[in-house]
């Protein structure tokens, strides 16, 4: 399978370095140039395969000659070896057409982990193939870089930096980053926004000669491998329920899109998803976005759901890209008009197809411990500020769909213990294995929003 750029500017590539590559060279993001598609029976076929099984059947054609069979299928059973639940994403019911996905079952409670565990070992293959080295360069708003970095800490063919957001992330989640004393593993908090941090991993990328000399990777959702491995459990969920004779639908808490943009491509394969919901927080360009058809960033609020605290969704153009049947002069004029005036606006027939397919709903804090409050009295299930903002965002687009709908609980209650408290009266443990988490000793350095400051450091780390 050949994979090409957003933007049209970048050569066409293979999967091992498409993986490799992160971004295109162009700024672009790669997206297969043809989408695999499956039958009806082959959808069938999975209804009683396990998760590792689904896994591998989604995988296998968009990875081509990458890897043989034997060892795609070793991979995946490794990657997810140290999951706590041997269903990897379990699927509860809740109640009336609503049910909840658990994708925090990972090492480090996030859904982050579902992807990210395999994205590690993919990276120690295909490097060890080649005989070669990279620098992982990566920003978090959470999530992304505990995942990432338990993902990549102590392998020889990568060094990993990781920036985040000084004091806008929650304890719990700095400190299963920061704790990681790996010779290869590099935390850095940077005086600003998760914006600024993303914004200083794309000037790096986009900065050639810095990318070439230190052969930078990423493990943000820009890399499509990210994307790929989620679209396992939006198939895995689906089938459960029915598809492809019965359709599903899905709501998403979301900041950077790339969650949601696995639930199209899962649609993309031929499943039957009647709708994706939107859930945004204060923060909330999408929900906007959709209800005028125009992109506009503003300033950033701290929020009780802090991975949703974003104002550029990386993964839209992605998204923008197949809205405009892969026209890359587009894409390649509305991102450079994003990135000069913070705005751009879609054409009315491309905002009329989202609306077919996505709806969104606006929680501010308050509406958000209200949610949490609510589904642990009736449910007795315990969620966190994102997880919730799924389920408040499936409930209030419920009239728009007869089709079950998943909420998607992308954390668990326990890395934003202080929030679930307040709205609940619980106070939620961590597992045995982060148990002495507050005692472990800290490894980060603190570096100004300054592209050559950061660039430095790498520089002189890696």
């Amino acid at each position: 399978m050949k994979y090409v750029s957003t933007r049209g500017n970048a050569p066409e590539l293979e999967f091992d370095d498409v993986l490799l590559a992160g971004l295109a060279r162009d700024g672009g993001l790669y997206v297969p140039s043809e989408w695999p598609t499956f039958s009806a029976d082959e959808f069938r076929a999975m209804k009683d395969l396990s998760y590792n099984e689904t896994a591998f059947r989604v995988i296998r054609p968009f990875i081509d000659a990458s890897m043989g069979d034997d060892d795609l299928a070793a991979l995946i059973e490794d990657t997810y070896s140290n999951f706590d639940d041997n269903q990897i994403a379990p699927l509860k019911h809740l109640g009336d057409r609503e049910y909840l996905l658990e994708l925090f079952h990972g090492p480090t409670l996030a859904f982050k982990d579902i992807a990210l565990q395999f994205l590690g070992r993919m990276f120690d293959h295909v490097l060890h193939k080649r005989d070669e080295h990279i620098t992982v360069v990566g920003a978090t708003s959470g999530d992304t870089g505990s995942a990432a970095i338990e993902a990549c800490r102590g392998r020889d063919s990568i060094d990993i930096f990781i920036l985040h957001p000084e004091g806008r992330v929650t304890d719990v989640q700095r400190r299963q980053m920061t704790t990681v004393t790996d010779a290869n593993v590099h935390n850095i908090a940077i005086k600003g926004t998760f914006d600024d941090c993303q914004n200083l991993v794309k000037a790096m990328f986009n900065d050639t000669k810095f990318r070439d000399a230190q052969k930078l990777s990423a493990v943000n959702s820009i890399n499509w491998v990210r994307v790929m491995v989620q679209v396992v459990y939006y198939v895995r969920t689906a089938v459960t329920l029915g598809a492809p004779d019965k359709s599903v639908s899905f709501a998403v808490p979301t900041g950077n899109f790339g969650n949601c943009y696995a639930g199209w491509g899962a649609r993309k394969l031929g499943l039957p998803i009647d709708r994706l919901f939107i859930g945004t927080n204060r923060n909330d360009i999408l929900h906007r976005f959709l209800e005028s058809g125009h992109m506009q960033m503003a300033g950033i609020h701290p929020t009780i759901s802090p991975s949703m605290d974003i104002q550029i969704s990386s993964n839209f153009e992605r998204m923008l890209f197949a809205l405009y049947g892969g026209d890359a002069e587009i894409i390649n004029d509305t991102m450079n008009a994003f990135a000069d005036t913070g705005e751009f606006s879609v054409r009315a027939p491309q905002l009329e197809e989202l609306r077919g397919l996505f709806a969104s709903a606006r929680f501010d804090d308050d509406q958000t411990k209200a949610i949490i409050k609510d589904v642990y009295e009736s449910t007795g299930e315990l969620l966190d500020p994102h997880s919730a903002i799924a389920v408040g965002a499936g409930r209030a687009g419920k009239h728009l769909s007869d089709s079950p709908c998943v909420a998607l609980a992308t954390a668990h209650p326990a890395k934003f213990p202080d929030a679930v408290e307040d709205a609940s009266g619980v106070h939620p443990a961590l597992p045995a294995h982060l148990a002495d988490l507050f005692e472990r000793e800290e490894k980060f350095v603190v570096l100004d929003n300054n592209l050559e400051a950061v660039q430095a450091f790498i520089q002189k780390n890696s």
